[in-house]
Parts: C-alpha cells; sequence; structure tokens
C-alpha cells in the first residue's frame, strides 16, 4: 500500500497531487454507519412497496388489459402482472390492450420496474456509490481542512492522547490518524476520526494527512529512530506546527529537539518516576493521575491574562497558578520575572474539570 502511494505521489510531485478517487483506501473521512440487516430490512419493504403500487395501478386499470385465460383482470391477476413485469419476466399471459393501459405501462410501470431493478442490484450500486461519496468527501476535507492536529500512530500513547483532546472539548473531526495497521486504522474511524494508511515517514503521506495546514502534531510512535525521522519529515512540511513526540530513552531526547520537536514526552523516564513515586506517597500519583485526565476532578489547563490582572502577582489570584508563559517560554510561579503580569501572558492554572 505504501509503495502505491509513493507511484501516486512520485506522478503527482509538484502538481496537484493523485486524483480524489485514487485516494479511496488511503484518506478515510468517517461516517455514521448503520447495520447492514437495516438496511437489508429498508431495501426489502422497498421492494414491496413498488410492488403493490404497480399492483394498484394495474387494478385500477383493469379494463385496459387482458387474460389469455379468461377475460377479468382480479386483484391477485394484477399482483401476478406486476410481479412478472417488474422482474422483466414477462410471459405475456396478461397484457394492456387499450391506448390508456399502454400509456400507465410507459409512464408508470417501466418507471416502477427500473427502480425494482436498482434495489436488486442494491449491494452493488452501494459499493460504488459508496467509493463516489467518499471520494466527493475526500475532495471536499482536503479542501478544506485547516488548524488540525495531526496523530502519527494510534497505538496506546496515540489513542490515550486522543482521549486527551476529545475531553478537552476538540472535535473528532479536527484530529487525522496516521498508521501502517489496518485494525488501528478502523478502530479510529468507528471513533469518528479522518485516518491515513500509510507510512509517516513519507512527504507524501503527511501531505495527505494535511501536515501543512496542521496547528500540531503528536508523534506517538513505537520507536526512537521512527519518531526521529517522522519529525524530520514532518519539520520539513511545515514551520508552523507544534511538533510534540514521544520517546522511550532520555539520550534521544537532542536528537528530537534538534529534528524540529517542540516538545519531547520521555515515557519510560516519566513512568519509572511515578512507579517510584507511588511506593512511598501514592496519594501524589493519584493526584498526577486526576490532573491529568480532564474528564473529573481536577485538570491543568490554560488561559490569557485577563485585562484586570495585568501588573499583579499571580500568587494573588483566585486560581492556582503554576506558571506563566510569557513570549512562548514557559516560567514557573515564584520567579521574580512573572511578579507582575503582563499583557499578552497564559497562565498555566488548575481548574476543576466540566
Amino acid at each position: 500500500m505504501s509503495l502505491r502511494f509513493a507511484d501516486l505521489g512520485s506522478r503527482a510531485r509538484g502538481a496537484a497531487g493523485p486524483p480524489d478517487f485514487a485516494l479511496v483506501g488511503l484518506l478515510r473521512i468517517p461516517e455514521v454507519q448503520n447495520s447492514p440487516w437495516i438496511s437489508l430490512f429498508r431495501r426489502v419493504l422497498f421492494a414491496i412497496g413498488l410492488l403493490c403500487a404497480a399492483s394498484i395501478v394495474v387494478y385500477l386499470g383493469r379494463d385496459g388489459y387482458r387474460d389469455g385465460a379468461d377475460d377479468s383482470v382480479t386483484l391477485l391477476d394484477a399482483f401476478y402482472y406486476a410481479t412478472v413485469s417488474l422482474s422483466t419476466t414477462g410471459y405475456g399471459d396478461i397484457t394492456p390492450v387499450t391506448p390508456s393501459a399502454r400509456l400507465v405501462n410507459i409512464f408508470v410501470i417501466t418507471p416502477l420496474r427500473v427502480l425494482f431493478l436498482i434495489v436488486l442490484v442494491g449491494t452493488t450500486l452501494a459499493v460504488l456509490t459508496e467509493r463516489s461519496r467518499q471520494a466527493l468527501k475526500i475532495q471536499r476535507w482536503r479542501r478544506t481542512v485547516r488548524n488540525h492536529t495531526v496523530v502519527v500512530g494510534y497505538g496506546t500513547k496515540g489513542r490515550t492522547a486522543i482521549d486527551a483532546m476529545l475531553g478537552d472539548g476538540v472535535q473528532p473531526a479536527d484530529i487525522v490518524v496516521v498508521d501502517m495497521d489496518a485494525v488501528s486504522l478502523e478502530a479510529a474511524s468507528t471513533a469518528g476520526l479522518v485516518t491515513v494508511h500509510g507510512s509517516a515517514t513519507q512527504s507524501d503521506v503527511l501531505r495527505l494527512a494535511g501536515v501543512q495546514n496542521a496547528s500540531s502534531v503528536i508523534v506517538a510512535t513505537n520507536r526512537d529512530d521512527t519518531a526521529v525521522l517522522v519529525t524530520l519529515t514532518a519539520r520539513e512540511l511545515t514551520k508552523k506546527a507544534k511538533i510534540v513526540a514521544s520517546i522511550r530513552e532520555s539520550e534521544n531526547t537532542h536528537l528530537l529537539r534538534q529534528s524540529g520537536a517542540d516538545s519531547v514526552v520521555v515515557s519510560s523516564e516519566t513512568t519509572g518516576r511515578l512507579l517510584g513515586i507511588a511506593t512511598t506517597t501514592p496519594s501524589v500519583v493519584e493526584m498526577m493521575e486526576d490532573l491529568l485526565t480532564p474528564e473529573h476532578g481536577f485538570a491543568v489547563a490554560e488561559r490569557d491574562v485577563e485585562p484586570g490582572e495585568v501588573g499583579g502577582s499571580p500568587r494573588h489570584l483566585s486560581d492556582i497558578v503554576l506558571g506563566v508563559v510569557r513570549a512562548g517560554e514557559l516560567v514557573r510561579v515564584g520567579e521574580p520575572e512573572v511578579d507582575a503580569l503582563e499583557s499578552g501572558d497564559k497562565l498555566l492554572y488548575i481548574r476543576r474539570a466540566r
């Protein structure tokens, strides 16, 4: 699949990119899924409705029809004629003989026959229309997607990061998942996320995910070397997006920084610290988990300094302020340079979760 995408990207590099219909299966826009049994039941009901409608039309105009067995056309005969006509069997034992009956066949029975056949071959049509619908959705999405978040890797770290963003109010449509595993992408699509199948180490795949227009990129791969390469590729495509990367070993932090990562999270050392703290003060670990879980309890949040707070000390505010972000740099409360808040500062504080 990645080779297929690379071929598409190489042919289109420097142009507008591969056509939207060629991206169906690589880029997937989520949609509401209905039960196949419900869909089948609706089609059967629709087919029965068409059959009944045709039968009523024939029965109401029964004087214009002739039965080869006898002269009268009963309601059963009308249903029989409608059945063999809509299914295109057409034995010819009941035929329209008057001009009015033939006009009804032309303008009523024939359109109903066409609709009936569409229902019979609905499975094939559904596959075709699904690809067309996905191509249209991909075209619309690529044209309008802006300021979204690209998550590379839908493993434990990627899913947890997305859960945290959703808990903070981010819409699922504003998150794009890039992964090589089809099962993981299916789970992400079921959760309402846009998915891209491919290796994020390839610039074509990241372009398809809209990295050039993204506001942030989360690199949650399982290998540190892959994280470095993904970060390098993403930073080459975008200068404005904030890149957050997760690695296992702290000795690789400088490589991520040099590759363009704005923030680096060392998963193994962070977990190790929490494990060590839990042996002596487990309540501290419980509080840390509470602060990192936005759905309940307390949460760490960021907000702008209000005009009435300018010039004051962050320690005198009603909120519990942990730090001040000034000119993109975090300064912890207690440092002399943030004793007086300035316009444009941001406060890192503890709020009660929604």
